[in-house]
């Protein structure tokens, strides 16, 4: 008789073709899996890349941006610079005039100490141990009305030699 008889009850062979059918089964499934999962990592690539592109392109641009600025900063520097400069020179012009308009302004002084000074009509040339009040009396007037007429003066600080206005009477 065949080594395998019909006597023989054996499963052995029934759960074989079973556990092969499984094996097929869960081949297709590993299969079907492994398709999904590598059209994930490829959009999973694409959509990296483009990420990568875009911040790429950000970096280059703000980079763009950072030299665009860098120039700018140089040229208002330098307008900065030359602004300054002008303004200096302006100022030491100035400072030059001023000094000239101040020693003329004590040179009439000087001049006045080695010739007398003239009064003219409506002016009055203060003298040694003048007031206010002395002077307005001496004119027919007040203090206050010579005050008035006068406001630049420093009334404390007479000088001899110095020209008032006398008001109009």
């Amino acid at each position: 008789m065949d080594t395998i008889s019909r006597e023989n009850n054996s499963t052995l062979p029934l759960i074989g073709v079973i556990v092969g059918g499984l094996a097929v089964i869960l081949s297709a499934v590993a299969l079907v899996k492994l398709s999904s999962v590598k059209t994930d990592l490829t959009q999973y690539k694409e959509e990296s890349t483009s990420r990568i592109a875009s911040v790429e392109s950000q970096a280059s641009s703000a980079a763009a941006n950072a030299e665009s600025a860098k120039n700018l900063a140089s040229r208002i520097q330098t307008d900065a610079n030359t602004a300054f400069g002008q303004v200096a020179e302006q100022l030491g012009t100035l400072r030059g005039e001023i000094t000239k308009l101040q020693e003329a302004q004590k040179a009439p002084a000087k001049a006045a100490k080695g010739a007398p000074a003239v009064a003219g009509p409506g002016e009055y040339i203060v003298k040694s141990g003048d007031t206010p009040s002395k002077i307005a009396k001496a004119n027919g007037t007040t203090a206050q009305a010579l005050i008035q007429v006068n406001p630049g003066v420093a009334w404390n600080k007479l000088k001899v030699g110095q020209k008032l206005k006398l008001p109009k009477k």
